[in-house]
Formats: C-alpha cells, structure tokens, sequence
C-alpha cells in the first residue's frame, strides 16, 4: 500500500508571498499611470492571479483597463515577481516543524498550486524547502489545473501516492472546492488569502496553526474517507 501523503496548496497555504505579490502589483501599476496606489486592502485577492488582482487594483481606482493594457502588465508583473524570488516571502509559522513531523511519520509530501511551476520550485527551493516535497505541480503542470479534480489527483500520483490516502491543506474556496470534487479531505487554513472565511466553505477541518495540523488529525481524516 502507498505511504499516505499530505498535498498542500502554496500562496497562503504554505508560504506567507502577499508581500512581494503586492510589490510587483505597486510596480506595474506605477507603470500603468497608477501612481501612488495603495495594494494593502487586495491582499485577500492575491490567491485569484496575477490578472484578476490586477483588475480589481484597476476596478478599485476606478480607471479604466483595455484588454491589450491588461496582457502587457501581467506580463510585466509577472517578470518583476520572478526576478525578485523568494523577497520577503517566508513560510509560515509552524510550517517546517509540520513538514519535518509529517516526514518522520512515512507521509509522503507534494505541492499542488495555481502557481506557475518554475516560479514554485524556484520559491521552495530559495526557501530551503525543496527536499521535503515529491512533487511540486503548478497551473503549467498538466493540461488541466484546481478547480479541476484532475490537477490534485495526478499530482499525488505523481509523487507517488494514493488518492485513497490522501489530505489536501489550503486556504481557498478553489483548494476546498478541488479537494471536494476529488473526494479528499481537505483542512483549510485560516489566515491565507480569501475574501471570507475559510469555514464559508466547509472544508474537513479548519486550523489556525500549524500546530493543529498533526498526524493523528491526518489519519483520522483518511480513515472517515475510507468508510
């Protein structure tokens, strides 16, 4: 039987990255003819993309946004935040503690994110994170990305393990909706980027830490799925 696994989304999920998603947002919007925007209000957004968080900046400031307008600034953005990996972004608390107990218990680890997968690899890997994950799968991964079920499902197989024993942790509707329609349980953080709260969602599990994310909660969540 494979060994079970924990598959984790990434932007607020794993990794605290709304600061510099919010820098290369403040710079393309100076570019745009924005001046002196204030971001901070969008940090819930940060999780929708590049392009939507730059439409709602646009919406927000109540200046118009051409289609031709649009493409030329995510392409911008989306340079300025690669070249800036990993900035401030920083794992949140409690997350490697997590990812070593996990470890020692025989899960399996791997990352399933609606970020690009150079852009993931290359933040995990300047983190110091990357030996902990067998996969790490991004919206380029496979022909299909989260919402689709397909996206969380290939990339357990990919890392070699079983659906059937599986967890995913996130912290969006896409991540709870995802893990729903593949029919895994799914515990949502609370302190990631979405516009409710997580438990609008009714996710398995909610924590606040960390330190709630054990073994005995994961295995717990499998066996109910098993039944």
């Amino acid at each position: 039987m494979s060994r079970p696994i924990i598959v984790f989304d990434l932007d607020g999920t794993l990794v605290d990255t709304a600061p510099d998603l919010l820098d290369s947002l403040k710079h393309i919007l100076g570019i745009g003819g924005v001046a002196d925007a204030d971001v901070s209000g969008l940090r819930g957004y940060v999780g929708h993309g590049g392009r939507a968080l730059i439409e709602r900046a646009y919406a927000a400031h109540n200046t118009p946004l051409p289609a031709a307008e649009h493409d030329r600034l995510l392409a911008l953005y989306l340079d300025h935040y690669g070249l800036n990996i990993p900035g401030k972004s920083q794992p949140y608390p409690g997350v490697v503690v997590a990812l070593d107990r996990f470890t020692e218990a025989g899960f399996l680890l791997a990352i399933c994110t609606n970020k690009a997968e150079a852009f993931s690899r290359k933040l995990i890997l300047s983190l110091g994170l990357n030996h902990y994950f067998s996969a790490i799968c991004g919206q380029d991964t496979f022909a299909f990305r989260k919402p689709d079920p397909r996206h969380l499902t290939e990339t357990i197989l990919k890392a070699g393990g079983d659906p059937r024993g599986a967890v995913m942790v996130g912290d969006s509707q896409t991540d709870i909706d995802t893990a729903k329609a593949a029919g895994i349980p799914v515990v949502a953080v609370d302190f990631g980027y979405t516009d409710l709260h997580v438990r609008e969602y009714d996710p398995s599990k909610v924590i606040s830490h960390y330190d709630e994310l054990t073994v005995e909660l994961a295995e717990q969540l499998i066996a109910v799925a098993e039944r």
